[in-house]
């Protein structure tokens, strides 16, 4: 569970909510023609926008935002590093041995490949191939809330503008010129919370997620072809930390 994005949500929720209730009744800010106008427009242009199938992965995807569970590249160093060792003194075939536990997906299809006796660049093709297309996943996912993300204040103006219209229709009754005024600016105010504390900041955390999951996948993927063409384990660590800031190089010779 990623504690930074549910603090995120929670601390910009909860101080707009306090702001409301110190300035006067939260009720006055609750307007179901308005959320219909807004969250029906939203939805309903990005189902324009994209594939049913899409749409319908949406809270799928939502998901990986707060619920994450990722590998750090330091272990996944480690890993390899280990592999590369019984490698160099058992052989290739012996990685079958360690198959078992291997708790990343991408780097057990990897150790497969490798002892399926494919040429490192074989393999080395299909996992980069399998990257690109994990990367494109990711991408479409953190775009399509960028796209809710931009047409929700569009469609928060769009409200503003319908209820300017019935207010001016009924400018002649005092009464009906609040509730109409009402939907004109609190339409706008549910586009922009929508925006800019769940759409925007959903796809931010996404293309973060994609970045640091590409970096452990890019990061096995070359601890694999490095294993394969028989690399001595303090090559493979050495190429394996350039994948990483220097403050987070770990060795694992001394």
């Amino acid at each position: 569970m990623d504690i930074s994005t549910i603090i995120g949500m929670m601390a910009a929720f909860g101080l707009t909510v306090m702001a409301i209730a110190v300035g006067g009744g939260l009720t006055w800010f609750i307007n179901i023609p308005s959320i219909l106008i807004v969250l029906g427009g939203t939805i309903g242009a990005t189902l324009v926008n994209y594939p049913l199938k899409d749409m319908l992965r949406l809270i799928g995807v939502a998901k990986n935002a707060i619920f994450h569970k990722s590998h750090s590249p330091q272990s996944i160093m480690k890993q390899l590093v280990a592999l590369s060792q019984i490698t160099r003194r058992e052989g290739i075939l012996s990685l079958q041995n360690q198959r078992a536990s291997l708790k990343d997906p991408f780097l057990r299809k990897g150790i497969d490949l490798a002892i399926d006796g494919l040429e490192p660049e074989v393999t080395s093709l299909i996992l980069q191939t399998e990257i690109e297309f994990i990367e494109e996943r990711h991408r479409l996912g953190s775009e399509m809330f960028a796209t809710m993300g931009s047409f929700s204040p569009a469609f928060g103006m769009l409200g503003t503008l319908i209820g300017l219209v019935q207010m001016l229709m009924q400018m002649d009754d005092p009464k009906k010129i609040g509730p109409a005024m009402a939907v004109a600016l609190i339409t706008t105010f549910y586009g922009v919370i929508l925006a800019n504390i769940v759409f925007l900041p959903i796809s931010g955390k996404l293309k973060t997620r994609s970045q640091e999951e590409i970096l452990v996948k890019q990061l096995i993927a070359e601890g694999i072809r490095s294993i394969q063409s028989g690399d001595n384990p303090r090559i493979v660590e050495n190429k394996l930390h350039a994948f990483v800031s220097p403050k987070l190089r770990e060795t694992n010779f001394k």
